[in-house]
């Protein structure tokens, strides 16, 4: 199980950076009730300080805005946090401006059946996430690809700036990391989340990916995993 100290104050962030590190996720290989429970323990985004913590956030928010978190996860322990509530897996709550929540009173949408007192004092977040599944979208997958260097002397800072730099409707990066495959070399192993109707990640590899000016830095992605994420209805 994994545990931290309070995630608002700046030793909390360091140890969630750390612990991501080295990991796309608190727990386990997919996005959990961890993920949420420590989403949500956060009072803001964390900075650009803590890359790993930020790009997690990130990744974490948009799976939020487009389906909901179903896996159960191995457990984890915040400082100062409740855990998290049923409710708050497909819609965890956050901060947010009150123009959304503003949007939601004037058109809302219950993903979740009849409409209860107890769902209307959801925080502003449960707003967000609802107003953006208004319209009806295809199914979603979560995507792991490895992104091989041409060598040792490839700049990787700038090889995943290439790759983040291909955006398109339907595709929303993650988090990332480095993995060493031998002699110096190091890998780039980034998830992303796709619609699977709007972005095809062969197509992706093949067009963009693998060609200029990006080749410049990358010799070769291979799809690690390919899931498919299930929504609540």
């Amino acid at each position: 199980m994994a545990a931290f100290p309070n995630l608002n104050s700046d030793s909390g962030l360091k140890k969630l950076d750390e612990h991501l590190l080295t990991r796309s996720y608190i727990t386990g290989y997919q996005a959990s009730k961890d993920d949420i429970t420590v989403f949500t323990a956060l009072a803001k985004p964390p900075s650009s300080q803590y890359v790993n913590a930020s790009r997690w956030y990130n990744h974490i928010d948009a799976l939020l805005r487009i389906s909901g978190v179903t896996a159960e996860g191995s457990g984890v322990v915040v400082e100062g946090s409740a855990p998290v509530a049923e409710e708050a897996v497909a819609t965890p709550p956050a901060a947010d401006s009150k123009d959304a929540a503003d949007e939601e009173d004037d058109d809302d949408v219950d993903l979740f059946g009849e409409e209860t007192e107890e769902r209307r004092k959801l925080p502003k977040r449960a707003a967000s996430v609802k107003a953006s599944t208004k319209k009806k979208e295809s199914g979603k997958s979560s995507v792991l690809i490895d992104i091989k260097p041409w060598d040792d002397e490839t700049d990787m800072k700038k090889l995943e700036e290439a790759v983040r730099s291909i955006q398109m409707e339907g595709l929303f990066w993650g988090a990332s990391k480095l993995v060493p495959v031998g002699y110096g070399i190091k890998k780039l192993q980034i998830m992303c989340t796709i619609v699977d109707d709007l972005v095809s990640v062969d197509t992706m590899i093949e067009e963009q990916l693998t060609v200029e000016p990006i080749n410049e830095f990358v010799q070769s992605c291979d799809i690690v995993a390919f899931n498919k994420i299930c929504e609540r209805h």
